[in-house]
């Protein structure tokens, strides 16, 4: 049986942006995301055999696109997971063309995820929160030049960069 693959493409901090979301991360309480693992998801993949990563490796530098200058200025929370994020009131035209883009490559590979929920882009702060902070913040620009593909693995918590580009 084909080794399978948890996969997503993400938007990768740099560490100065790494360090300013953890400062997010103290209004929230719960388990805080642990610092490596702070992105912003693009594309879930879901389990993928090994026979797609090499399509996957082509198409992240296949997709045109150039640094995203994002502004993250609210909180957020999904309240069935109990998900605290940090969240755009706006998303930027160019995130969601880079999403969309993504989204039709992956689906003309056929290896799509089954749930295509609405793109809400965030980045995960911490688990087990009951609400998000009523407090706004001041907002945290964050110039995106790196795309990854990753791997999650479910037995370590742990995330793997199997790929990256950069963005220019």
């Amino acid at each position: 049986m084909p080794t399978q693959h948890r996969l997503f493409f993400a938007l990768w901090p740099d560490q100065a942006t790494r360090l300013a979301l953890t400062r997010l991360q103290v209004a929230l309480g719960g388990k805080p995301t642990p610092v490596e693992k702070l992105h912003l998801t693009l594309a879930f993949l879901g389990q993928q055999p090994d026979s797609a990563l090499p399509a996957l490796h082509r198409l992240l530098d296949s997709v045109p696109a150039r640094p995203l200058r994002l502004e993250l200025d609210t909180y957020g929370h999904f309240s069935g997971p109990r998900i605290a994020w940090a969240g755009m009131r706006d998303a930027p035209p160019a995130l969601l063309a880079l999403h969309e883009a993504l989204m039709e490559k992956v689906t003309a590979l056929g290896l799509l995820a089954p749930d295509r929920s609405a793109f809400r882009p965030h980045v995960t702060l911490a688990r087990n929160v009951a609400t998000a902070p009523a407090t706004p913040f001041a907002p945290l620009p964050w110039l995106a030049n790196e795309m990854v593909l990753v791997e999650s693995s479910s037995a370590t918590g742990r995330y793997q960069v199997l790929a990256a580009r950069r963005l220019a």
